[in-house]
């Protein structure tokens, strides 16, 4: 990467236009990623439960051994022998055994679970950045608190290029990378419901803990926080202790969660939030901030990206088009039958205002036989035993305890919480996990059905693909929205 980027002043350098979306937990997987920075773009992995995705993949055999490589490139190897030890099977696993379970994150971590989340993003950057020398940044969600600190560090280790966060409002980042170049402790308050009394809990990580004597100095990594609003923007930049590099500025017509509508949640008749005029982001208020800027949401097209770019932009970051396309780590079937429907016209996204557990709105893709389905939703047994949408809530005792709206509706409420809640609540990690082709296997019950989400807008896909294909590349991609702008 280049030397004035990597101490993020980017002004002698050409920015590059495009941003490949961090999708999901391993839809933007290494591959993805390789693939997109390798054509001189910006490619994301998600970092994303990237423990679990660690830990099934060696269950399934590592097929091509890449995690292995990577692992044998991880400059603790008592720890790399540890998680092949725990979690490797040669050939993989029986198809009808279930997946062997991690820890479940919370506001201690274990000295293994630790370990596992720092080998785990030093092991998708690694791969993603590995023989070529373009850029490549990792995607991660403040909302989920608990594994962020040991993620970073990890992904840091393997000289990630960038650090992209969203869902939230990550003002206490910047200080934790520039702590960790040095090696130094880490904290993060984290976010507790029902605080009494001005307590203040915080999360913590220090890189001793894992290395056990002196870590390796590490490269600054550029900063990019993903923000819906020109408040959040700035107050990002002036408030941060540590630098801004860039900002994302992403619309709620993009995939994934989305940020609330400004002011009293609204329905429409098709029950999805209502967004107006508040909720338009004021791109001269932006530019004015000084720093390059992409946009997102809906912007997935030549015509867009040269719209971007005439209001200020450095350019877009795009999701739904590379998350069908062949590099990507959605299992093949999603990717043929989101194809076929939008091929067909039948294609259907909705904005859910309550599936998710963190209570943001969340995009769900119809797909038959997912949990779009809601005969499907219904016959699923509640269980949360992935944990990573839990939100932290404050004890009678005033210690931390973790629920989740999508677990068993009499667990949640003995925890505290308000059965209203509970209401149309999914499973987003197991579904999420699903959709990669790694679900876990309920015994009697079956298997855990998937959950997709991607953009509101599906029409790139089919000036992509053209009259005749039913799949394309992430080059197909890059060139069709470079096609029309001399790039």
């Amino acid at each position: 990467m280049d030397s004035d980027m990597a101490q993020g002043s980017g002004e002698s350098m050409k920015w590059p236009q495009i941003i490949q979306g961090g999708m999901g937990a391993a839809v933007s997987d290494w591959r993805l990623a390789h693939a997109v920075s390798s054509q001189g773009q910006i490619g994301v992995v998600s970092g994303t439960a990237l423990d679990l995705v660690l830990a099934r993949r060696l269950q399934m055999g590592d097929p091509g051994e890449h995690l292995r490589r990577a692992l044998a490139a991880f400059p603790i190897p008592r720890v790399s022998k540890d998680i092949i030890d725990r979690f490797f099977i040669a050939g993989g696993k029986p198809a009808g055994q279930p997946f062997k379970g991690k820890p479940i994150a919370g506001h201690n971590l274990s000295q293994r679970l630790q370990e596992l989340l720092v080998a785990a993003n030093f092991v998708e950057v690694f791969l993603a950045k590995e023989n070529h020398g373009g850029i490549v940044g990792i995607n991660y969600l403040h909302k989920i608190q608990a594994p962020l600190l040991p993620s970073i560090y990890g992904a840091m280790l393997a000289d990630v290029d960038v650090i992209i966060v969203g869902a939230g409002v990550p003002v206490e980042i910047p200080k934790v990378i520039d702590n960790l170049v040095r090696s130094e402790p880490v904290e993060m308050k984290l976010y507790v419901r029902g605080v009494t009394n001005g307590q203040v809990h915080k999360l913590s990580f220090t890189p001793e803990t894992v290395f056990q004597d002196h870590p390796p100095a590490l490269r600054r990594p550029l900063f990019f926080p993903i923000v819906s609003s020109v408040t959040l923007a700035g107050m990002l930049v002036k408030k941060c202790k540590g630098q801004v590099d860039g900002l994302i500025i992403e619309g709620p017509k993009a995939g994934g969660h989305n940020a609330p509508p400004r002011g009293r949640m609204e329905l429409s008749s098709e029950h999805e939030p209502v967004y107006g005029p508040r909720d338009m982001v004021d791109l001269d208020a932006i530019k004015s901030l000084e720093l390059p800027f992409w946009l997102a949401g809906t912007y997935g097209s030549p015509e867009k990206l040269a719209e971007a770019c005439a209001v200020g932009a450095t350019g877009i970051q795009v999701g739904t088009l590379f998350a069908f396309c062949e590099e990507s780590g959605l299992c093949q079937d999603f990717k043929y039958d989101a194809i076929k429907n939008c091929q067909d016209g039948t294609h259907h996204v909705f904005t859910d205002p309550i599936a998710s557990p963190t209570g943001f709105p969340f995009k769900v893709l119809s797909i038959s036989g997912t949990l779009s389905d809601n005969d499907e939703y219904e016959k699923r047994s509640r269980k949360c035993d992935l944990g990573y949408l839990r939100e932290a809530y404050e004890q009678a005792d005033g210690t931390v305890g973790w629920r989740c709206p999508a677990e068993d509706q009499e667990t949640y409420v003995s925890h505290g919480g308000n059965l209203e809640e509970t209401i149309g609540r999914k499973c987003l990690c197991n579904g999420l996990m699903a959709n990669i082709g790694m679900p876990q296997v309920r015994g009697e019950n079956g298997v855990e059905l998937a959950l997709l989400t991607c953009g509101d807008d599906f029409s790139g896909i089919l000036d992509v693909l053209g009259p005749s294909r039913t799949s394309y590349t992430s080059a197909d991609v890059i060139d069709f929205l470079l096609s029309r702008n001399g790039s």
